[in-house]
């Protein structure tokens, strides 16, 4: 327990002993009239004045002390809100009587926050700072901060205690920044194309929208079990039977598998359908939205990521059958030829099940040898219909779909495809899937008989997208763990964990 800490009670002691003159270490009132940035902004002009201050400006900012500095008198401290860090002069013949020596030296440390209040000046050092005239404690903090030097650096801690993490490093609340950025301005873009925002269950009678393990929970009231949604697909496109012609949901899903570099069971994604379009339609406006991103995020259009540089201005087609050779340099004459894939696998000892289909194959093929190797922006077309129960069938070549995925840096970023609105084939996939999973595929999809008739009463033509939000921010902000961009990633759970793991006093 945190509160069996000796630094802890020690804290909690001082936060008692203020209580006990007088002052309130949990206040519920501020003056604060503007944040750190903006105080620094307005005031940087005193940097080109002769007399680098000026008493007529009058601030109050508020922020938690991460530095502290006393010097007999007069002492600095230096604050950090949301926006940036600030010096603070504190001096004891500008404060109260005993105020300097009695409350602030003594009960006031690293970790608090604090406000203050006073005027601008830039010290002899060129440091632009506040000298403050009165101050006052909002926020006791009795657990104290890790040592400032080394902050954590341990990354479990910092995925487990994301809190304490954002207090130390500025860099991953400008992570999480950009993350809200990037949802807003995908929220916008699709506004802006005319598409409307709609929201759709997230517990379905039937686990269906993809190829995944469903998490199971069980509604009480109705006394049935229920599924947290693996995809709003389905739903999704019974409004395009509705009569609604684009739609998008951002949403939550939630897929009961392992967790990885690139997985996390509970994962956003943007997913939006449009009638009368079709997949190469998607092509053109997932080019339109990385453009707007771009823009709107100031981003170089030559981004790094690890040691790598995209180029997204190099977006590329290119379908799943040719990428195997041209890409994955997998023998041209094997590609097509079930036993020939086997021998192939088994040559470079990969195990597959000897019972996948030549679509399934052809699928392993590409995960293994193509997939890491597509490092700008590529659309990998023609997808076999065997792992595309979903997609329409290509008119000239039936044993293919209308389908592409994305791929960035060496993952997949994408994935869309001509809907498929024959009723009759719908069904048969489905019946497919069902008999999958009786042989043991867990991910396959289940019947899901309403969703067949919704299809009956008629789907325009329509082409829809999910985009994965999550490895997307990964990729902008050049983070290569998917725990790195969710605020409060899954964690394997510790026992007896030391709630005081990576802390230190200091003062």
């Amino acid at each position: 327990m945190i509160f069996d800490n000796k630094f802890v009670q020690q804290r909690i002691e001082k936060a008692n002993t203020l209580k006990e003159l007088g002052f309130n270490p949990y206040s519920n009132r501020s003056k604060r009239n503007t944040t750190i940035q903006k105080y620094l902004n307005v005031n940087s002009d005193l940097h080109n004045r002769e007399n680098k201050r000026d008493e007529k400006r009058h601030y109050t900012v508020s922020g938690r002390i991460k530095f502290f500095r006393v010097m007999g008198k007069a002492s600095f401290v230096k604050i950090e809100d949301e926006s940036a860090m600030l010096q603070v002069y504190v001096a004891r013949d500008n404060l109260p009587e005993d105020f300097y020596n009695d409350i602030f030296k003594k009960h006031i440390e690293v970790g608090d926050i604090i406000e203050v209040s006073g005027f601008p000046f830039v010290t002899n050092q060129g440091e632009l700072s506040l000298h403050a005239h009165e101050l006052m404690l909002l926020t006791k903090a009795v657990a104290p901060l890790p040592e400032k030097f080394h902050g954590i650096t341990d990354k479990e801690t910092r995925y487990r205690k994301r809190y304490l993490d954002l207090i130390m490093n500025a860099d991953v609340r400008k992570t999480f920044q950009i993350r809200s950025k990037v949802i807003s301005l995908t929220r916008h873009f699709f506004e802006n194309k005319g598409f409307l925002e709609v929201e759709t269950p997230m517990m379905h009678p039937i686990a269906g929208g993809a190829n995944a393990k469903p998490f199971v929970t069980h509604h009480n009231a109705l006394g049935i079990d229920r599924y947290l949604r693996i995809a709003p697909e389905l739903y999704l496109k019974r409004l395009i039977v509705g009569g609604f012609e684009a739609v998008f949901e951002i949403n939550r899903n939630f897929r009961n598998e392992g967790m990885d570099a690139t997985h996390n069971p509970e994962f956003t994604s943007i997913e939006f359908y449009w009638a009368y379009k079709t997949y190469k339609d998607l092509i053109k406006i997932t080019k339109e939205y990385f453009e707007y991103l771009f823009e709107h995020l100031n981003l170089p259009i030559v981004l790094p990521y690890g040691d790598m540089e995209v180029d997204f201005s190099k977006f590329s087609e290119v379908p799943l059958i040719e990428s195997l050779h041209t890409i994955g340099e997998v023998p041209q004459e094997i590609v097509n030829d079930k036993e020939a894939i086997l021998a192939f696998l088994k040559s470079k000892n990969i195990d597959v099940k000897p019972n996948l289909s030549l679509g399934q194959l052809q699928g392993e093929l590409f995960d293994e040898f193509v997939e890491h190797k597509l490092i700008n922006p590529t659309f990998i077309t023609e997808y076999p219909v065997e792992i595309s129960p979903l997609a329409r069938r290509n008119d000239e070549r039936p044993e293919i779909t209308e389908r592409f995925e994305l791929f960035i840096a060496g993952r997949e970023i994408a994935n869309a495809f001509s809907e498929l609105n024959d009723p009759v084939d719908q069904y048969e996939r489905f019946k497919t899937q069902v008999e999958s999973k009786e042989c043991g595929d867990d991910e396959a999809h289940e019947m899901d008989e309403d969703f067949v008739e919704a299809l009956s009463y008629g789907m325009a033509p329509t082409a829809g997208q999910g985009i994965g939000i999550d490895r997307l921010v990964m990729l902008l902000t050049n983070e290569h763990s998917i725990r790195d961009v969710l605020l409060f990633p899954a964690m394997k759970p510790l026992h007896n964990e030391d709630q005081t793991e990576n802390t230190t006093e200091e003062n």
